[in-house]
């Protein structure tokens, strides 16, 4: 799995794995992706549980034709392997291990917060309540992931 994020001056989109099952917040999200003001242009691709975020990861099956993501939006809820078990997966995987993994979802439960932590997410993110403010969310990311971090290589 190659990754490009680290090479920030060429002009390829974000590839983001957004895997959520709540039909509102994808949508919510995948609108606050093409309205927020961000530095560069990203594709999303949405998946609504946990097998089908592994099976985008691994690029099986049906999902052979999507792009590596460079970054993951994951949420916890989800059904089949749930949002905490995915990201260990990933962890798991030397392939994926270094892939940025952003929690977000509706849980603010310290212990979820200290699971998703301790299984090495990357960030935190509790959905906000009101959908206006998704945009910030993606503008937030966009500036801190997109503009200043840098990822090591992706080993293959």
């Amino acid at each position: 799995m190659a990754t490009h994020i680290h090479h920030q001056h060429v002009d390829e989109p974000i590839d983001v794995l957004l895997v959520d099952d709540n039909p509102g917040d994808v949508r919510l999200t995948r609108e606050a992706f093409e309205t927020a003001r961000t530095t560069v242009e990203t594709e999303l691709h949405a998946v609504s549980t946990g097998d089908e975020a592994l099976a985008a990861l691994s690029q099986s099956d049906e999902y052979a034709a999507v792009p590596p993501p460079d970054l993951v939006l994951l949420d916890l809820n989800l059904p089949g392997h749930g949002g905490c078990d995915v990201l260990e997966q990933i962890r798991s995987d030397r392939r994926l291990r270094r892939l940025p993994v952003l929690i977000l979802t509706s849980s603010a439960d310290e212990d979820d917060v200290s699971r998703c932590y301790t299984a090495s997410a990357n960030a935190y993110l509790t959905k906000p309540v009101d959908p206006g403010e998704f945009v910030s969310i993606v503008e937030a990311i966009d500036r801190f992931w997109f503009e200043q971090a840098r990822f090591p290589p992706t080993d293959r």
